[in-house]
């Protein structure tokens, strides 16, 4: 008969691999995930990174927790997540920079498609072109016909290179044949405030930063970015219809993983995601912001981020905005 001591060490021995296959075939989620944001408090992508990630624990059972990371146009947070254990616990919402940033930087610390594995895009996203009170246009018309006739004497703020705002910008530069002085911000709330305050005179605001503004009558909407008019702005013409025909911009937000994240985590975050952003209650609450909410799937998110990559780039290359 063995010792006491050697038979209970036998028996530890023994216990310990059938411990290791229990943990390994823990249900995920089996602890808090990470959701990373890109981008400063305030804006859209981090708004709605919130509201997203508090409902996402009951579908879940699990807390997601948001982590901003801003800085270099998005690229400090996504390159968190392209680095980060491919486990789904470490996640990216990512915004219209994401597909952008390799034209706009020569040296990137990850690849915009091989190192990551889209899930599902949350929202699509309007941009509101706003001038400040005391820029006297009136309408799409007159700001181009403004622009033109002082090149350069407007200025137009963004949050960052590459945001949807800036990239809003560079189109209306583009198809109105004029130039304003492109300017950035930390964030939205910043880029709002110099808007009032007159330190720029254009700004593509995403609806929910615009819209109380708008309605506090202190800035004046010229125009939605995208084909139709928002609901919750029915009197304000697209920029197609009043100045610009064919001129048409929508962005996303969207959450992203790591490259190599197992397909059984990659499906259980997408039904979870798509149950919350297809859910009455986030469609009433987007829809009021002027967002409408997706829910696509991972391949569907895929061939959005390829599209758009290639609209870009386009773009970028055939003006003097280059990789730096």
């Amino acid at each position: 008969m063995l010792p006491m001591r050697t038979a209970t060490l036998v028996l530890s021995l023994v216990a310990l691999p059938a411990a290791g296959n229990a943990l390994a075939a823990a249900p995920f989620p089996s602890r808090p995930i990470r959701l990373v944001v890109p981008a400063g408090a305030g804006g859209n992508t981090d708004t709605f990174g919130r509201i997203v990630a508090e409902k996402l624990r009951a579908p879940l059972g699990q807390q997601v927790i948001v982590d901003n990371r801003p800085g270099a146009d998005g690229i400090v947070g996504s390159d968190i997540v392209a680095k980060a254990n491919p486990d789904g616990y470490t996640l990216l919402m990512a915004f219209p920079s994401h597909p952008v940033n390799p034209f706009l930087h020569e040296k990137m610390p990850y690849d915009t498609v091989k190192d990551f594995a889209p899930i599902t895009m949350v929202t699509s996203v309007t941009q509101v072109l706003l001038v400040n009170l005391k820029v006297p246009a009136k309408s799409v018309r007159e700001l181009i016909a403004l622009a033109a006739e002082k090149p350069g004497a407007l200025n137009a703020g963004a949050v960052a290179r590459g945001s949807l705002g800036d990239l809003s910008t560079g189109l209306f530069e583009a198809q109105g044949k004029v130039r304003l002085v492109h300017v950035n911000y930390k964030g939205a709330p910043q880029v709002m405030t110099a808007l009032i305050a007159g330190e720029i005179q254009v700004y593509f605001s995403a609806p929910v930063v615009a819209i109380p503004q708008i309605k506090a009558g202190r800035v004046r909407a010229l125009g939605v970015s995208t084909k139709t008019r928002l609901a919750t702005l029915p009197d304000v013409p697209t920029i197609a219809e009043s100045g610009l025909p064919g001129f048409d911009v929508t962005g996303w937000n969207g959450i992203l993983a790591p490259a190599k994240t197992p397909r059984p985590v990659i499906d259980r975050l997408n039904a979870a995601i798509v149950k919350v952003v297809r859910s009455p209650e986030m469609e009433a609450e987007t829809a009021a912001q002027g967002i409408a909410g997706i829910g696509n799937t991972p391949e569907e998110f895929a061939r959005v981020i390829r599209a758009d990559m290639a609209k870009w780039k386009a773009l970028l290359t055939s003006t003097s905005r280059k990789a730096e």
